[in-house]
């Protein structure tokens, strides 16, 4: 009989584990097959609105500038359209409404020629060399290059589609092979911001980190994403491993490390001199969630209790400015946090899938609320985990690199992106200057944000 019941519960958990997805796991999304519809807890849910939603800041577009405006026209009445009267002109502003074109060839053709001469005196023909941006460019200008690059890279198009684009939008043909040494020089325009973001990974307070698969021709590789207070940085790598963290960061490294529980990171923690890591709790809650929806009835009510106790948790982050002080505020969110300590150990039934749960708490549970004693730190590693969610994209759309040169690409052009997006700024101003600078041989601009 109990040789029976323990088969029983074994067959239980198999069933579980195989019904796991990215709502109750740390699976991604894409490994959902199948999405079973959200049904709301009254039955049939209100449809939402289209537009904006109440208690959410309305958004309009700001007009363009009166410097910006190339031309104007005003529409008005030779007489009163009702009766023919003479009409005068109100005191009243304008109706105004602005329209934006693009040029029919928006492109300029220049052309460089080079006279032939030769010396009375020695009788020696010469030409005068090119000037060394334009020798460097060839065909393509540099806001050209710019653009290709930024068409390739944030919009995720492909050659073909790059070239369909110039030849029917800016009636100008471009070969695919021309395309790709255009993009090649887009990448070495941003080799020295790339390096300079790279080498200051180490010397940051708080680092955020995520990795995910990346495919090079048919091998296995991985993309590592670091994220700064002010910077993101993508690095890819053969390894998986504690020794990218190394690499990247160094021994020495004794910053705040915002990860999930995957072992690279908690055997960097072990490696690692001084450094304090932050488990994201988001992956946390997502495995007790596992628990709620057990078969088995004392893993359901385990995962129950602690699924509240991190209700709580996040009530009170959500509320902090309700705390007068901040020392209130840390009160209380260790109070909550030590009850979950307690009743992670204390009350666990004992099964292996609610131990596995405790034993997280008692070797690390000091890593998953740094936050608490850290101000600044997030409880969560999304910010990582949003910045890497464009290579995912990228990668479904490109799928992968085929050598070195174009995971270089890969790694610059990400960089570029998250940290210009993280920094309010344009993407595609920043490759036009990066280009400019690479075709004068002068330096390159810098992706840290500037502070004078």
């Amino acid at each position: 009989m109990a040789a029976a019941k323990d088969r029983i519960n074994q067959l239980l958990g198999d069933l579980a584990r195989a019904k796991k997805n990215s709502s109750n796991s740390s699976k991604p999304p894409s490994s959902d097959i199948v999405k079973p519809p959200k049904v709301s807890p009254g039955g049939r849910g209100k449809k939402r609105k289209r537009g904006g939603q109440p208690g959410h800041p309305r958004h309009e577009r700001e007009a363009f500038p009166p410097e910006q405006v190339d031309r104007a026209w005003i529409y008005y009445y030779t007489g009163c359209p009702c009766c023919g009267g003479e009409l005068i002109d109100v005191d009243e502003p304008m109706k105004v409404l602005q329209q934006v074109e693009i040029q029919a060839a928006p492109i300029t053709v220049e052309e460089h020629r080079r006279r032939h001469q030769s010396c009375t005196l020695c009788g020696k023909f010469h030409l005068a060399p090119w000037p060394e941006d334009l020798r460097r460019a060839g065909l393509v200008g540099p806001r050209l290059t710019a653009l290709i690059g930024y068409l390739k890279s944030a919009c995720h198009m492909s050659f073909s589609s790059i070239r369909k684009f110039l030849r029917d939008v800016v009636h100008v043909t471009i070969s695919r092979g021309q395309l790709r040494k255009v993009v090649a020089k887009v990448a070495d325009s941003l080799l020295d911001p790339y390096e300079e973001v790279l080498k200051l990974l180490a010397d940051q307070d708080r680092v955020n980190v995520d990795e995910t698969g990346h495919k090079d021709s048919g091998k296995l590789l991985w993309t590592w994403c670091f994220r700064a207070a002010l910077f993101t940085v993508f690095k890819i790598s053969p390894s998986r491993g504690s020794d990218v963290l190394l690499e990247v960061l160094g021994k020495e490294f004794d910053g705040v490390l915002g990860c999930d529980y995957f072992s690279a990171y908690r055997k960097f923690m072990k490696l690692a001199d001084n450094v304090v890591l932050q488990f994201c709790l988001a992956h946390f809650i997502r495995d007790i969630k596992f628990l709620v929806k057990h078969p088995n009835a004392a893993n359901r009510e385990y995962g129950e209790c602690l699924l509240e106790h991190f209700r709580r948790l996040f009530h009170v982050i959500h509320r902090r400015h309700e705390y007068p002080t901040e020392i209130g505020f840390r009160r209380r969110l260790t109070g909550i946090r030590n009850d979950i300590v307690a009743d992670s150990i204390l009350e666990s039934p004992g099964t292996r899938e609610a131990e596995n749960l405790a034993n997280r708490f008692c070797l690390h549970f000091e890593s998953f609320f740094t936050f608490i004693t850290t101000p600044g730190i997030d409880p969560t590693n999304n910010v990582a985990e949003q910045a890497i969610r464009f290579v995912a994209i990228d990668r479904k759309i490109t799928q992968g690199t085929r050598g070195r040169a174009g995971q270089n690409w890969c790694e610059r052009i990400w960089t570029a992106i998250a940290t210009c997006e993280q920094q309010g700024r344009s993407v595609f101003i920043f490759l036009v200057e990066a280009v400019r600078a690479h075709l004068h041989n002068t330096r390159a601009p810098s992706l840290l944000p500037d502070t004078s």
